[in-house]
């Protein structure tokens, strides 16, 4: 099941892409994320309330909302600096700029979450980087 999942957010986000470039023309980068983030928080609580699941508000530790919290933060940065990218930039080269998150996500989680960081891991971080750099350059 994660396995779809995943899939279906890598094709939301590469619809998120292509739909944001054209949206945001003649917008500015801030005053679009806010409306996207706006949209995002509506169907966030929409699903919480559509599977009955606000009763565990009160169950959420002190960490978890800490985390939750800076997660929360990371995300907001990540998207003003997205959107100011395609504002400026062609999507066919911010979208692989912003795919190397892949990679430091896996160098993250081995130093972070003590994940396996195998040669295999290793490989795909090095075919990312190189197939990143082919398709801005």
């Amino acid at each position: 099941m994660w396995f779809w999942l995943a899939l279906g957010s890598a094709v939301f986000a590469a619809l998120t892409s292509i739909l944001a470039k054209i949206g945001i023309e003649g917008v500015g980068s801030n005053l679009a994320t806010a409306i996207r983030t706006m949209v995002v928080v509506v169907m966030a609580w929409g699903m919480v309330f559509l599977t009955h699941q606000q009763s565990g508000l009160k169950d959420i530790s002190q960490k978890s909302w800490l985390f939750l919290i800076l997660s929360g933060l990371a995300t907001g940065a990540s998207w003003l600096c997205y959107y100011r990218a395609l504002q400026l930039g062609d999507a066919s080269k911010v979208v692989p700029i912003d795919k190397l998150s892949v990679v430091i996500t896996l160098v993250l989680a081995f130093v972070f979450l003590h994940e396996e960081f195998t040669a295999k891991s290793l490989i795909g971080c090095v075919l990312i980087g190189a197939g990143t750099l082919l398709m801005v350059l």
